[in-house]
């Protein structure tokens, strides 16, 4: 019997053999073609992912060296408080003003004033909004302290300087500053933030007003008695001549020694 298809003048009927290398070669074709458009969306997203494992690393690592560090300071281990802090530093984007705040606080605590205020000033200028609440209350305390060691050096009119500054630094502090809010995000939530303001603004202006010179009128003016007072001491002169003649009669003329008043 003739084939219909050949009597029509098209192509045998290809065999079985030939149409599964067909499905063959074309699901490997479209292998391919699947691999290569994985593999430019691999590269495509690859600076996707290399920066979302960079964002949670530097979110991991932040937590971790400020835990570090708080804990630490709480030990009275500056010096390894202060590594920790500096560890923040590195890719500082995040609540930028926190790495130097840290940084600053610990070199309070080991003492290292000036380095301490350097610190701080760095961090008042990277912090916003109720940020700059907790630091103007650090940076106020390092102030006074620099205050306390000019002073007792002997440098009264330097403490005085660093005194007002402290003082500055306190009364422009934002309004804001004495809110709940504010008060949630201070540094030490046991301390209360407008309290402490009052009792430092307080004791800033007595240890001030006491290293203040006196004006120059005061200090080429003798202190004078006053009329009471020299009366009183006339009276008491008196009174002790009188005894010691009493005294010289009843001795028959002998020696004696004046009892102070």
């Amino acid at each position: 019997m003739t084939d219909l298809s050949a009597r029509a003048g098209g192509t045998p009927s290809d065999s079985p053999e030939d149409l599964r290398a067909s499905a063959a070669a074309a699901l490997l074709a479209s292998n391919r073609r699947r691999r290569r458009i994985r593999r430019w969306i691999a590269i495509g997203t690859l600076p996707l992912t290399l920066a979302a494992l960079l964002f949670v690393g530097k979110i991991l690592s932040m937590y971790a060296f400020a835990h570090q560090s708080i804990t630490a300071y709480v030990a009275d281990d500056y010096a390894g408080s202060e590594a920790s802090a500096r560890g923040q530093e590195f890719l500082n984007w995040f609540e930028p003003f926190k790495a130097p705040f840290n940084v600053g606080t610990a070199l309070a605590g080991a003492e290292k004033l000036p380095d301490a205020r350097a610190k701080l000033e760095e961090s008042l200028d990277l912090a916003t909004g109720l940020e700059v609440c907790t630091v103007r209350i650090n940076l106020a305390l390092v102030l006074e302290r620099m205050g306390d060691a000019a002073r007792a050096e002997g440098d009264g009119a330097g403490a005085a300087e660093f005194y007002g500054e402290a003082l500055t630094v306190t009364t422009e502090m934002p309004e804001e500053c004495n809110s709940d809010e504010a008060q949630e995000q201070s540094s030490d939530p046991d301390r209360d933030m407008q309290q402490s303001r009052e009792d430092l603004e307080d004791r800033l202006k007595q240890k001030q007003q006491n290293e203040q010179p006196p004006p120059e009128e005061e200090q080429e003016q003798e202190p004078q008695p006053s009329d009471e007072k020299l009366e009183e001491l006339e009276d008491k002169l008196e009174q002790g001549t009188q005894e010691r003649d009493q005294q010289q009669g009843d001795d028959g003329g002998g020696s004696g020694t004046d009892k102070p008043w």
